[in-house]
């Protein structure tokens, strides 16, 4: 009888590990899939289609915390999700890939975006300005330290503002060059 238990709890084991298995291969198929439809340039971009692939990134992240594709979808949802301009759903999700993931190589990314949200879309000015900051102290080799410098200087400007600048500053270095 005991060895009939231990067979029968043995095999509901196996069973579980599989069905696991069975459903994380699904639900990728399932995010490959929606992927393919909301990008496809035949169906175009829906809202909910959107929606639902945002939805099925973080369920992933959320049912298989340590698999190396749950940062990489979390990553995917905060883009789409701050293409959609929902700023602080972008922050959120930026946030949470850098605290439980914090050496997933694009944090540096999810710290310079958030920046741009504030910055940008919640037209938090002084945040954006120490959000930038703090990525170019924590990250001053990174490839964007220069479009973050950029963001700070440019902060609060209007187009007009920065064209006259710039416009200016082509001037004076054109009058230096000539003497």
């Amino acid at each position: 009888m005991i060895k009939r238990s231990v067979y029968l709890f043995f095999l509901g084991v196996i069973f579980l590990v599989s069905a696991c298995g069975i459903s994380k291969e699904k639900s990728e198929q399932r995010i490959v899939s929606m992927e393919e439809r909301l990008f496809n340039s035949e169906t175009g971009f829906s809202q909910a289609g959107a929606d639902s692939l945002i939805q099925l990134y973080r369920d992933f992240a959320a049912t298989y915390p340590n698999d190396s594709l749950s940062p990489v979808y979390l990553f995917k949802a905060a883009s789409i999700t701050m293409n959609l301009q929902d700023g602080s759903g972008a922050m959120a999700l930026f946030d949470q890939i850098r605290e439980s993931y914090p050496d997933f190589e694009r944090v540096p990314l999810c710290l310079f975006f958030k920046g741009y949200i504030q910055e940008n879309l919640m037209g938090d000015i002084d945040q954006a300005r120490e959000t930038y900051q703090l990525f170019i102290d924590t990250y001053p080799d990174h490839d964007f330290v220069d479009d973050a410098q950029a963001s700070i200087d440019n902060l609060g400007k209007t187009p007009e503002q920065m064209i006259r600048e710039f416009e200016s500053g082509q001037k004076a270095s054109t009058e230096s060059d000539g003497k």
